[in-house]
């Protein structure tokens, strides 16, 4: 292993924590106010279900397949899904705390305890869009890193080493 994929993964690991915890704070307090909104509706917000959808989606498929798969399953790991699934999960993230920040009243008018709820997901959610915003760029930086030293190896080798984040 690399001094530099030393380096990655001394402060990967707990923005990867943070954005576990980060989700599960969101899936909470959405499944909170889906729970009310049921409870009092019928029906539920699709944006709500959204960024409920986006916390489940980081818990189950992101963080196991950003995190354990490099380090249990490397053949699993290719540069590009890697780079494909933090950014489809930036993505998530970027539209769900928008989407929810625009479906809210002005918080003078917020009282309620699922307005709050949900105000304080969209911050969260916010927060959890920057962390994921902060890994996919540096998965691009990487990922053309890597594209960068295997033309290199490939022009003065012949032998193209193995891709990995």
């Amino acid at each position: 292993m690399s001094s530099h994929s030393l380096h990655h993964l001394n402060w990967v690991l707990p923005v990867r924590i943070v954005q576990a915890v980060f989700a599960i704070i969101i899936l909470g307090l959405t499944a909170y106010v889906i729970n009310v909104e049921l409870s009092y509706w019928w029906d539920s917000s699709d944006t709500v279900n959204f960024d409920l959808f986006s916390a489940i989606w980081t818990l189950l498929i992101a963080l196991p397949y950003l995190s354990l798969v490099p380090i249990f399953f490397s053949s699993l790991s290719h540069v590009y899904a890697v780079l494909a699934v933090e950014a489809v999960t930036m993505i998530f993230w970027f539209a769900g705390f928008i989407a929810l920040g625009a479906l809210l009243p002005p918080p003078r008018v917020c009282h309620s305890s699922p307005c709050r709820a949900l105000q304080a997901a969209t911050v969260f959610a916010s927060f959890e869009w920057l962390l994921f915003a902060i890994t996919t760029a540096f998965t691009v930086r990487l990922t053309l890193q890597s594209k960068n030293s295997s033309s290199v190896h490939t022009k003065t080798s012949g032998v193209e080493p193995h891709a990995g984040v």
